[in-house]
């Protein structure tokens, strides 16, 4: 059976819907969006608000997502909220989904969303008992079958998701990728004088919001494709570089490891998030491993240690760095000198972020862009642009460090203008 296949895109009455599990659980309910049948990992998200963004980020691709928030689609869709050029999710798993869209922004429903772009899902299914048993047995492969495939035996409907392909092992980030560069200008985004920086930024995944809140702060960003050498990235002649996030495992991401490698050789400055904060850790010299169910949310609590400051953050990874969690340490690749754990999860003590002592380069495991999410983290966009300028200026990692841990606040606010502090403001 193929991953994934449609068998109508029509919006009928509601067919029966099955999710199931590889471990044999069944959830019974109806189907939502389009009709066919949906194969990935079942992941669970936490996030009250935020659905389109959710759905529409490239980081979910191959994930089956079920939403613990119990009404989804009140506020339907629209065009500015999108954070891709498309929706990624495999398929959707909600329990009340919203007869009606009403809100002064939406433009169609949900559910038509999902028809139109050929997105299965499921709904009126206990969405909290299916969160509690990924908690307990672990994230799964999972299936969604509605329509005719529904209607298969239990034993086949199991079968086909075993037989289907798990998420270790998975290289997604080409898939999900531009194809072509293109470059988002300050001047775009309300930034009314000359660009102050312009960093090469590669796109594994990447989330609209994250070019703009660097463009919003005056930085030019060239958006390359996950496929870029060394020559791509000195083409076009970067002040910094930046690695987003995106979907898979980060164990297959030689290519782009090996790309992290000569930039730090070349001491560019570098900024990572989620992927990029795992290749950051490979490049190093670091391990990854998968967790047992993943941060999926925009509630996760993160304490940055440099500041002592606790931030609410949003996340969406499934995997970790393996690196010690106190105090400074050599990298295993000896080349790259200290390197410490600068964030860490509250919940898990699971590493948040890594910073470089000896070289310009740091990284976080989750999204400072907040779209959507809370804004809490937006002053990394802010300590970047230091570490570019004290590089500039020719300071060390260490001082740059210093400059830009007096410099901000995480919980008082950043130097992000102030259209970025509100989300009808974002999209605009």
């Amino acid at each position: 059976m193929k991953a994934n296949t449609v068998t109508s895109t029509t919006a009928t009455p509601a067919a029966p819907a099955a999710l199931v599990l590889e471990d044999g659980r069944i959830f019974r309910g109806t189907s939502y969006g389009a009709t066919g049948t949906a194969l990935g990992e079942a992941v669970f998200a936490t996030g009250m608000t935020g659905y389109q963004e959710t759905i529409t980020d490239p980081s979910y691709a191959r994930q089956l997502v079920v939403q613990t928030a119990p009404h989804i689609g009140n506020t339907g869709v629209n065009s500015e909220d999108a954070e891709s050029r498309r929706i990624w999710v495999a398929g959707y798993i909600v329990r009340d989904a919203a007869r009606r869209p009403s809100n002064w922004r939406s433009e169609r429903s949900l559910d038509e969303e999902l028809v139109d772009q050929g997105i299965v899902g499921i709904q009126g299914v206990d969405t909290r008992a299916i969160t509690r048993h990924l908690r307990e047995h672990k994230t799964m492969r999972a299936g969604i079958f509605s329509g005719d495939a529904a209607r298969a035996s239990d034993k086949e409907l199991v079968d086909a998701v075993l037989a289907s392909a798990p998420m270790e092992g998975a290289r997604l980030a080409e898939e999900v990728s531009v194809d072509e560069a293109y470059v988002v200008e300050p001047k775009d985004h309300g930034w009314d004088a000359e660009p102050r920086f312009s960093i090469a930024a590669i796109d594994l995944g990447i989330k609209a919001m994250t070019p703009v809140r660097f463009a919003e702060r005056g930085v030019r960003v060239h958006v390359l494709p996950a496929t870029a050498t060394l020559d791509d990235v000195k083409a076009v002649n970067p002040d910094g570089f930046f690695m987003s996030n995106g979907p898979g495992d980060p164990a297959t991401a030689d290519a782009q490891v090996k790309l992290l490698r000569s930039v730090l050789d070349e001491k560019l400055p570098y900024f990572g998030i989620c992927f990029g904060n795992q290749i950051l850790g490979r490049a190093l010299g670091f391990g990854t491993y998968k967790l047992r169910y993943g941060h999926r949310g925009i509630n996760q609590p993160v304490m940055d240690r440099r500041t002592g400051k606790v931030e609410i953050t949003s996340q969406n990874h499934g995997f970790a760095v393996d690196a010690p969690l106190d105090g400074a340490t050599q990298a295993p690749e000896e080349r790259y000198g200290r390197v410490e754990v600068s964030h860490v999860s509250l919940n898990d003590d699971v590493v948040e972020g890594l910073a470089c002592l000896d070289i310009p380069a740091f990284s976080v495991q989750y999204h400072p862009e907040a779209a959507a999410g809370p804004h809490d983290a937006a002053y990394l966009f802010d300590r970047f642009i230091d570490l570019m300028e004290g590089t500039r200026d020719g300071k060390t990692a260490n001082e740059s460090k210093d400059r830009v841990d007096s410099a901000h606040n995480p919980v008082e606010g950043s130097a992000a203008p102030k259209n970025s502090d509100t989300k009808t403001e974002d999209k605009k």
